[in-house]
């Protein structure tokens, strides 16, 4: 098992234009998206801290958390990753997106149980097509370097990253804790209400 320092990281930073509106403080059980996730993370990460966007830092949830402000625009969430993996390069970083409003305890624990301590990525594989998830994983220490040769070779996708990488991949306990909500239709079938 990995002993080394992990740090979590809140993907806060999208633009949401597929939802309308800004992802990070839909309302879940009166609490917004990005704290139930920071709220998950806290409790097993030695630091917590949000990504986001230059225009967002001031935003009245963001500001409550340690922020790490994106060093790169227009690439996605990758610009979060690697701007978090750079500023803090000797750590391991767990990586959760705030669009997962089915995320638990359970698959976190699970993901920081069994993360590899050789392989540079660990993430579960897709209940949908076993493809790699990669906005809810492990990122080590030096994981930097490989996503940065990536990123200056032009590939920004965080999943053909891990794809072309050695990746541990881990079958999820609970197959739907990855689905994600992009578009008021998803939003409908979540456990997400409409932040008011």
């Amino acid at each position: 098992m990995a002993t080394s320092t992990i740090y979590g990281l809140v993907l806060a930073g999208g633009k949401s234009r597929r939802m309308g509106e800004d992802k990070a403080l839909l309302v879940r059980d009166g609490t917004s998206q990005l704290e139930h996730i920071a709220a998950l993370l806290q409790a097993l990460t030695d630091k917590v801290f949000v990504s986001t966007r230059a225009e967002q830092q001031d935003e009245r949830v963001r500001r409550r958390f340690e922020q790490i402000v994106d060093q790169f625009d227009d690439i996605g969430p990758i610009a979060g990753i690697l701007s978090a993996t750079q500023e803090y390069p000797h750590v391991d970083w767990l990586v959760v997106a705030c669009d997962l409003p089915n995320v638990d305890d359970e698959t976190i624990r699970f993901l920081l149980a069994n993360r590899s301590v050789e392989q540079p990525f660990t993430a579960y594989r897709s209940s949908h097509d076993d493809l790699p998830e990669p906005l809810c994983a492990v990122y080590r220490a030096g994981a930097d370097e490989i996503i940065r040769k990536f990123v200056d070779e032009g590939l920004v996708c965080p999943r053909k990253i891990l794809m072309r990488s050695d990746t541990c991949l881990l079958s999820q306990p609970n197959p739907a804790s990855l689905d994600n909500v992009n578009t008021p239709g998803d939003l409908e079938h979540s456990v997400l209400e409409a932040a008011s």
